[in-house]
């Protein structure tokens, strides 16, 4: 309920706020990105408040589906739906003035340095590989609380590793785009490495699942071994058709420059204006 609760409130501010932009005309916001961000809502939800959260406790092939959707499916559509500008615009009026205010002062900007490509990319691996060791993965199993950590883990982590390939508004990359390619290479390989343990190991890494009640008559080390397969392959299927994007970036013709780009860019920066979403005319 914990999670259902902010889940709808997150969603019903952003669907206001999309509609009211969409109705003013502001083209930052369009039907794609009010269907990512609803599939994103609509997969948190999957993940974590209906059966599928029970199955996880049962199926380690179930708990690594969970998982996946927590950091591959989630973030980067949540991303994709453009969510500060519809969601600031959802809020009251003089909530909404005030975190515009603050998201446009300079101690809040130099909080961009988390969302640096090494910092997100480090954090991401990091806590993959911990959260998949025995003795951390042992103890989410045994403690609901744990449990709750481990999720919000693998969430954080996964918005912080797809900002910097989403890019999404007001954000400014800090790399080229095409160190992406390397960004996404890697870590790609580094779920594979993973998911091969799961997938090739002789023995059940996690003992609770040799404990519980077996479903569908599929022993612990063959439910290990379809895990590592849903790790590996949808996995991989997300980071390879993230890579065809940004490489499809990088082969498009780049538009003529706009020499009056900077300029605007530096009046809106000099005034601060981070309030457009509140805007209706």
């Amino acid at each position: 309920m914990f999670i259902l609760i902010p889940v709808l409130i997150a969603l019903g501010l952003y669907l206001r706020g999309w509609t009211l932009l969409r109705r003013a005309g502001h083209g930052r916001v369009t039907e794609w990105t009010g269907l990512a961000f609803v599939a994103a809502m609509t997969a948190i939800l999957v993940a974590v408040s209906s059966p599928v959260d029970e199955l996880a406790g049962l199926l380690l092939q179930i708990h690594m589906t969970q998982h996946l959707m927590l950091t591959m499916v989630a973030p980067p559509l949540i991303w994709l739906g453009e969510p500060l500008a519809p969601i600031l615009r959802g809020l009251p009026r003089p909530i909404a003035l005030v975190a515009a205010r603050l998201l446009s002062r300079r101690r809040v900007r130099r909080l961009e340095i988390v969302a640096h490509p090494i910092v997100t990319w480090s954090v991401f691996v990091a806590c993959l590989l911990v959260w998949h060791t025995p003795a951390a993965y042992e103890l989410a199993l045994r403690s609901h609380a744990w449990h709750h950590v481990e999720h919000a883990c693998f969430f954080g982590a996964g918005l912080l590793f797809w900002w910097p390939v989403i890019q999404p508004w007001p954000s400014r990359a800090v790399w080229p785009r095409w160190t992406m390619i390397p960004y996404l290479a890697l870590a790609d390989l580094q779920n594979t490495a993973l998911a091969s343990v799961l997938t090739f190991a002789d023995r059940v890494i996690y003992p609770t699942y040799s404990s519980v009640p077996r479903l569908w008559e599929i022993s612990a080390l063959e439910d290990q071994a379809a895990a590592g397969v849903i790790m590996w392959i949808p996995g991989s299927i997300v980071f390879l058709c993230s890579l065809a994007w940004v490489i499809s970036q990088q082969l498009a013709p780049t538009p003529a420059p706009d020499r009056y780009r900077g300029r605007r860019d530096h009046i809106r920066d000099v005034k601060g204006d981070s309030s457009w979403p509140l805007r209706t005319t």
